[in-house]
């Protein structure tokens, strides 16, 4: 009887073994493919954008291969519930500007993105096109940005990151955002879009700003109002009676 009962827990024992064996491998093999695939977007980034948010799209051309590999990756590892909220929208923000640029050098040359599409927003535009498969979901770059992001996380700094390919647009952050940098890397691009004069002319009196505060003013309640944002990004320590006005939106593509 013990020597059954022994033979018993041996075996019972090897398998949990083998099993707790698969699970570590498998954690330490998505932990590995996770990072060499978004350190591909960070090389594809660092090699075709210039640090003043400059895109080479004839060389994202070139390097297509490497682009579709990491597009085939966010296709196929999409978001979880396990996933921490950073790594889910770090990876959605990478995920919009990965696309975008996918989206951009199918159609090039082009004169702005908006020619790609239709004219009637979140109908038939070039945000509304469905090109991307996440998790066999069918997505457009709309999808992404206002049911993936603005929907999930009350986080207005997403508007400095995520990059719709035009010259009004916040710069192309020239590396992957990632879970443990998120914060940092978020900050960054809020203090380069509002220190960058042709997107956002700050002055004491005067504040000339993008109209990415004016489409998502509601966004930024979350942080005080626009204002308050603007006290904590930019530059220059403007007036509380400072007029605020937009300027105009080029749509010209960010090459």
């Amino acid at each position: 009887y013990y020597l059954s009962l022994l033979c018993s827990y041996i075996l019972i024992m090897n398998r949990m073994n083998k099993y707790f064996l698969i699970i570590f491998l498998t954690l330490v093999q998505t932990y590995s493919f996770s990072q060499a695939d978004h350190q591909i977007w960070t090389e594809l980034l660092r090699k075709h954008v210039s640090n003043n948010g400059h895109v080479d799209y004839k060389g994202f051309i070139k390097d297509s291969f490497e682009l579709n590999k990491y597009l085939n990756y966010l296709s196929e590892n999409g978001p979880i519930q396990t996933w921490s909220s950073k790594r889910t929208m770090a990876y959605w923000i990478n995920a919009y500007n990965a696309y975008t640029i996918k989206l951009v050098i199918q159609n090039y040359p082009v004169k702005s993105i908006k020619e790609i599409g239709g004219k009637f927003p979140f109908v038939n535009s070039s945000w509304d096109i469905k090109f991307i498969t996440i998790n066999h979901e069918k997505l457009d770059l709309n999808n992404i940005e206002h049911t993936k992001l603005r929907k999930h996380f009350s986080d207005p700094r997403i508007h400095m990151a995520i990059v719709c390919a035009s010259r009004s647009c916040p710069i192309l952050l020239n590396e992957a955002f990632s879970e443990d940098q998120l914060d940092a890397q978020l900050d960054l691009q809020c203090r380069k879009f509002l220190s960058d004069s042709f997107r956002n002319d700050v002055g004491i009196d005067k504040l000339k700003i993008s109209m990415i505060f004016k489409w998502y003013r509601s966004d930024f309640k979350e942080v005080g109002g626009v204002r308050a944002f603007l006290k904590k990004y930019s530059p220059v320590a403007f007036s509380d009676k400072a007029k605020i006005s937009y300027l105009e939106y080029d749509w010209n593509l960010n090459e």
